[in-house]
């Protein structure tokens, strides 16, 4: 009997020991994912590197209030309408899901549409302005 219990306990000792190391593991990719500091969400890292002149003189060229990055010209938007075009009645989810982003993003997109006179909407379902 207390053969039994000594392997047991070591048997124990042992998993516990795997499970401790593999909790290690998911932290720190979960650390690598959403950072090591508490952050709002989608706010970015701050950088550890000081700001160098090259850098400044980038900024500067893009000249005030334009931002870095970003496509411009409603690619999104036009994404959604080439989409209703195409299939009247599909919906947001389905829209999303085609273009492989979160719905939620639409239901800012898509009223915009509608102001436009691009688009209208009967029930859950887009279909393209007569």
């Amino acid at each position: 009997m207390a053969g039994f219990v000594d392997t047991t306990v070591k048997e124990i000792d042992d998993r516990l020991g795997e499970l401790k190391d593999e909790v290690a593991r998911l932290e720190a990719a979960r650390s690598a994912l959403v950072g090591g500091g508490r952050r709002g969400p989608g706010r970015p890292r701050a950088s550890a590197a000081p700001t160098t002149t090259t850098t400044r003189r980038r900024r500067a060229a893009r000249g005030p209030g334009r931002p870095r990055g970003r496509r411009g010209g409603n690619t999104r938007a036009n994404q959604a309408l080439e989409l209703v075009r195409g299939k009247p009645g599909i919906t947001i989810p389905e829209i999303a899901q085609a273009m492989g982003i979160e719905p939620n993003y639409l239901y800012r997109v898509m009223p915009k549409l509608v102001t436009d006179g691009q688009v209208r909407r009967e029930g859950q379902g887009w279909h393209p302005a007569s």
